[in-house]
């Protein structure tokens, strides 16, 4: 590949200027390197959490209401395959969901007396936990 002949004077220009700034650049310890990287590191971890808190402070709510569209239940065939049954407005409707597919098996209407709406969550693990740390030890 042939530079042109501009390009060539250029980069001939630029030469002094990298040597001059290998030299100017401070001779360091592998430790002083180590050390350089764990702050940087440190660094960017330490931004990384204080994003993920505002994040999580500031971002946006979900809320226990689903909308129009409700997962009723669902079952596992597979390690990547698994029926599940979603409720669209008075219509549930069978859908096979496998890797990069998803497809309405069947529709029916919703049956009587069934109530879907949202069951209560268990209390959370912090709740879990600190009740497990209050028992008195035997």
């Amino acid at each position: 590949m042939k530079l042109p002949r501009g390009s060539v004077i250029l980069l001939a220009g630029m030469l002094p200027l990298a040597v001059h700034a290998a030299e100017a650049m401070p001779q360091t310890s592998a430790f002083g390197a180590f050390f350089q990287a764990l702050v940087g590191l440190l660094i960017v971890l330490g931004m990384l959490y204080g994003f993920f808190w505002l994040l999580r402070r500031f971002g946006p709510v979900q809320s226990g209401a689903q909308g129009v569209v409700k997962v009723v239940g669902g079952v596992m065939l597979g390690p990547r395959e698994r029926l599940v049954v979603v409720e669209v407005e008075n219509t549930w409707v069978l859908v096979g969901v496998a890797s990069g597919h998803v497809s309405a098996l069947h529709t029916l209407a919703k049956p009587e007396g069934v109530d879907t709406t949202a069951q209560p969550a268990g209390p959370p693990f912090a709740d879990k936990l600190s009740d497990l740390l209050r028992r008195p030890k035997a």
